[in-house]
């Protein structure tokens, strides 16, 4: 087990790396996620709209003392940053951008092709009857030129296309698929590729612990490769529970993707509740309900956070061991409060799956994360 300050030395951490004063009752030097992990990887962390804004007392502290790498949750998402046909929104992609330069962050735009949250005018004409292969490539190419242009220079890499595999590592069925044919994923690079040569770009996906799924990504990149497609990246989410996936496959998958190439743990976080009906998945659209699924909703007992600390701190022994694969480890969320595992799979439903707790305070396990990088030194 990873020898831990207690929380109280845990909270003067994270009060001191902040820039207030604190004696801490550790010998245990003062430091930060970002600057523990400096010589291995990027830590980053998913941006809602105030924090993106720096406007949540509680959040934002935690984001520029702890991170260097942002990434949006959703205000560079289809729906958001392009409501309507003829209407891009810019204002929130605008602010975290510029909220990632005024912080010396390493800015990671999320996501150009996703399935979810994009309207049915990208795929429908006004009467509904589908748009054809054509038509859906132009209006494909004028997004990613349009948004990648913009922030050309500036947002140091994107997320491509999410989340483009089925669970058992066939191309998932769906109107990008359908209209355009799979080819759609080759040409959404390419135009991302043109409006900034510069950016890294990244494939990015869930359940890739899972060797079918991941046998899938592999097809997919060396598809790519054949195509002359360039990938510089790919994004293993890394969504967690406390019993799955094996850390041994989260092993597996890293050292099977970084011989193809670089790997970011893009949304990692670790619920703690059980009994969903479809572990493994990360699939947003489920919905589920039974007894014993709903056991926290106010707080975890000591023994979770024990048990959340000790899981926290043996998939972050695997990340620092093949530090020479990994470029970045992004936190899907700042604090439990703001992950999207609450109210998933029904309403209501309170998770505890990161560092920070509702009130922004530090968890054993954010110690236990430090504690790896230390006892790596």
């Amino acid at each position: 087990m990873i020898a831990r300050t207690s929380l109280a030395a845990t909270v003067c951490l994270l009060t001191v790396a902040a820039g207030a004063g604190c004696t801490p009752e550790t010998e245990n030097p003062t430091t930060t996620l970002r600057d523990s992990y400096a010589d291995a990887f990027l830590i980053g962390v998913a941006l809602n709209d105030p924090q993106l804004r720096g406007e949540d007392p509680r959040g934002t502290p935690i984001v520029e003392s702890q991170f260097n790498s942002i990434t949006p949750e959703n205000v560079m998402k289809w729906e958001s940053i392009h409501p309507e046909a003829d209407r891009y929104d810019f204002e929130s992609a605008d602010a975290f951008v510029a909220y990632g330069e005024a912080n010396n962050m390493f800015i990671v735009g999320h996501t150009l092709v996703w399935h979810e949250q994009v309207g049915d005018w990208v795929f429908e004409h006004p009467d509904g009857t589908p748009r054809s292969r054509g038509e859906l490539l132009a209006i494909l190419e004028d997004h990613i030129t349009t948004i990648v242009t913009r922030y050309r220079g500036r947002v140091n890499g994107w997320d491509v296309v999410n989340e483009a595999l089925a669970d058992d590592g066939s191309l998932r069925e769906s109107p990008w698929s359908q209209i355009i044919g799979e080819d759609y994923i080759a040409h959404a690079f390419r135009f991302a590729r043109a409006a900034d040569p510069d950016a890294e770009l990244y494939y990015n996906d869930y359940g890739l612990e899972s060797a079918e799924k991941r046998a899938g990504a592999v097809r997919l990149l060396a598809d790519l490769n054949d195509a002359g497609v360039a990938v510089d990246g790919i994004g293993v989410q890394t969504h967690m529970w406390m019993d799955w996936p094996a850390i041994d496959d989260i092993e597996q998958q890293i050292e099977e993707l970084g011989r193809l190439t670089n790997v970011m743990v893009t949304e990692l976080d670790i619920g703690v509740l059980k009994d969903f009906p479809d572990q493994g998945s990360a699939d947003v659209s489920l919905r589920g309900d039974g007894p014993g699924m709903n056991p926290y909703t106010e707080g975890l007992p000591d023994s979770v956070h024990t048990a959340l600390a000790d899981r926290y701190a043996a998939a972050f022994s695997v990340f620092h061991r093949h530090r020479d694969k990994i470029t970045r480890v992004t936190f899907w969320g700042v604090t439990d409060g703001d992950s999207w595992r609450n109210n998933w799979v029904f309403p209501g439903r309170t998770n505890h799956p990161l560092l920070f707790d509702r009130n922004g305070s530090p968890k054993p396990a954010f110690n236990s994360v430090l504690e790896v990088a230390r006892a790596n030194h």
